[in-house]
């Protein structure tokens, strides 16, 4: 966000206007406008009391800072006189209390951390991380190791020592909202009723991007249900405030014995269907706006399925990447302990969700039974090991295909010789592949966190294998193409310029920003099927609606895993023995039924089959009438 304010005397020619238009861009806070600020000053000599001071604050006033003019302003150039950079080259290379350097609007693009602020009345910049400037702050506090170069830009040596690093690493495991916010997307909206609601949201929760976001697009695409009966708009409101939120410490000790905290989440947000159901997530990223989006989600989902339930979601910062079987146990058996007491059949069943597999969830189930003192039914999920055969890992990457055909076949298409380009390599990723192949549809890519895996012949089920063998030895998808010469592998890279008829965005949220949108519409994408949660930015959706690209939205494409769980659930309280075969009818019967529910909710406010926005607006819609059936029924709770 820019603030800008005027200082005495500033000069409001184009160029400065153009300047101003830069820093916006790279969302800087430029608070005075002048000549020069001081990109380092400060004693020389390292500070002892600085390695136990505060790291995220106001830093405290050096004496020998030297004081600028008062009158004196600040003017950003975008390069230095030829003039100015000799007399600099000139220079003798010696140890400097103050260095004064010119603020370059092209340093925004590769220091993007920093940002302009005044202290004292001298402008300088500062660190968005950890909120500290000058040479105290680039100083390491273990030691003497700093870089010294005084060659060396002040940004640079900076954005390399150790103490910024610690800051960012701070920042990470805590996800407090520290850095400089970035804009929310606000979309258009017709009535005034949605956007009141949109507008309450944004002052109750303004740091929660990605719930934000979501809420959003659900608000926008039931518009007509509201503005039809104002009675909906008092439902949103209650709908959007979760009813128990959960926040807990969650410490561990590794292999070394060292202790470490990690923080969870639970948010149950809804219950007014059934008992809550919804997955758990490990990722560094996990903090509170993504479990409240990600049980949003799961509510919106679980509704529109077959099975009326309640949503829950939620999880932790932690990383099971690098960690061992027994750090990874510790951990799910020190979540556990805090968040069994909320868990039940009738309260609350966990799913997997990013980072957490047969592996984790056997640990957090044991632990659960451990404390709760009874074998009550289990967490959905995988449970070869204990209950006998599942089909749960594949049910959601199956339904994806599955609605894919039923959409192709309402325009007497099939899959069958349709390039696919999928990205994510995970459970979802690899079974949507599966089933691509056992429709006849030529799946090409698959991606990673470091790039994307193209195949030009497509990848068969030896090939599958293999791939799985790679993840399961945890080694990168470029080694596939050390063995399958006709593939490439792409670094930092996304697989949306691939020519395909169909994707399958399968890897997280908002994985698809408006250039990749752009991308998908000039390499020839008619259907877009969403397996992660929310995969494209609202610019993204823009671009996809405004070239009638149709979307198949996740609250309606994910059901599979839903009806899956369910299934399971009465297999194990019915003790009956579902075969392969008979799972994967009853998968399709539930996504064909979802599948008639969008249309109908989608015709009946007005929305045609052929429309882009038919299935993303139809499944909120019919989702959302039957939450809200719920909680009149059930009185203000």
């Amino acid at each position: 966000m820019l603030l800008t304010i005027s200082g005495a005397g500033m000069n409001s020619t184009m160029d400065d206007m153009n300047l101003i238009q830069q820093a916006q861009r790279h969302h800087l806070v430029v608070r005075e406008l002048g000549e020069e600020i001081d990109l380092e000053i400060g004693a020389a000599d390292d500070d002892p009391s600085f390695a136990s001071a505060t790291l995220i604050g106001a830093p405290p006033r050096d004496p020998s800072v030297e004081e600028h003019d008062g009158g004196k302003q600040m003017v950003m150039m975008p390069q230095l006189h030829n003039d100015d950079q000799d007399l600099l080259r000139n220079q003798p290379a010696k140890r400097k209390k103050k260095v004064v350097k010119r603020w370059r609007v092209e340093w925004a693009d590769t220091y993007k951390w920093a940002y302009v602020d005044a202290k004292d009345g001298t402008a300088r910049i500062f660190c968005s991380v950890c909120r500290e400037y000058g040479r105290k702050h680039r100083r390491n506090p273990y030691g003497n190791e700093g870089s010294r170069n005084m060659q060396m830009s002040a940004l640079e040596e900076h954005n390399n020592s150790l103490l910024h690093k610690e800051a960012l690493r701070l920042q990470m495991a805590s996800k407090e909202k520290i850095i400089v916010d970035k804009p929310i997307y606000v979309k258009a909206l017709m009535s005034k009723t949605a956007g009141s609601i949109v507008e309450a949201a944004l002052k109750r929760d303004p740091h929660e991007v990605e719930f934000i976001q979501s809420l959003q697009e659900v608000v926008h695409a039931i518009e007509r249900v509201i503005a039809k009966n104002s009675h909906y708009v008092n439902i949103m409101e209650r709908l959007l405030e979760p009813e128990r939120t959960i926040i807990f410490r969650v410490p561990w000790a590794d292999d070394r014995g060292e202790t470490h905290v990690n923080r969870g989440f639970r948010v149950l947000f809804n219950q007014s269907l059934g008992p809550c159901r919804g997955g758990i997530r490990f990722h560094p990223s996990m903090n509170l706006s993504i479990a409240k989006f990600l049980a949003f989600e799961q509510t919106m989902k679980n509704a529109l399925s077959p099975y009326k339930l309640g949503a829950a979601a939620g999880g932790s910062d932690f990383d099971p990447k690098g960690k061992s079987d027994n750090e990874i146990m510790r951990f799910c058996q020190s979540f556990m302990t805090e968040l069994y007491r909320y868990l039940g059949p009738d309260q609350d069943l966990p799913s997997e969700d990013m980072g957490v597999g047969a592996r984790e969830m056997g640990y957090l189930f044991g632990q659960y039974r451990r404390l709760a003192g009874n074998f009550q039914g289990s967490f959905t999920g995988p449970r070869i090991f204990w209950t006998g055969s599942s089909l749960r890992t594949e049910a959601t990457g199956y339904g994806l295909v599955f609605l894919a055909q039923l959409i192709l076949a309402d325009s007497n298409r099939e899959l069958k010789g349709l390039r696919c380009v999928v990205s994510g390599c995970g459970k979802i990723a690899m079974h949507v592949i599966e089933k691509l192949l056992a429709y006849g549809a030529i799946p090409i890519t698959l991606s990673d966190s470091k790039g994307y895996l193209v195949d030009e012949d497509g990848f068969d089920y030896m090939k599958i294998q293999f791939l799985r063998d790679i993840k399961v030895q945890h080694r990168s998808l470029r080694d596939y193409s050390k063995t399958y010469a006709q593939s490439k592998y792409y670094d930092e890279a996304k697989p949306w310029n691939e020519r395909c008829d169909v994707a399958f965005p399968c890897a997280t949220q908002n994985e698809i920003d408006q250039p990749d949108a752009i991308q998908l519409v000039n390499s020839g994408c008619r259907l877009l099927v969403e397996g992660s949660n929310m995969p494209c930015t609202p610019e993204a959706v823009d671009v996809l609606r405004k070239a009638n690209v149709l979307v198949a939205p996740a609250m309606a494409a994910g059901v599979g895993g839903v009806a899956a769980g369910e299934l399971e659930l009465n297999h194990e309280f019915n003790l009956m023995q579902w075969s392969p075969e008979d799972f994967e009818s009853k998968l399709q019967e539930a996504m064909k039924q979802t599948y008639q529910r969008v249309l109908k909710a989608a015709s009946d406010f007005g929305y045609q089959k052929e429309s882009p926005e038919a299935l993303v607006h139809g499944a909120a819609i019919s989702a959302f009438l039957s939450i809200a059936q719920g909680m009149t029924d059930q009185g203000c709770v």
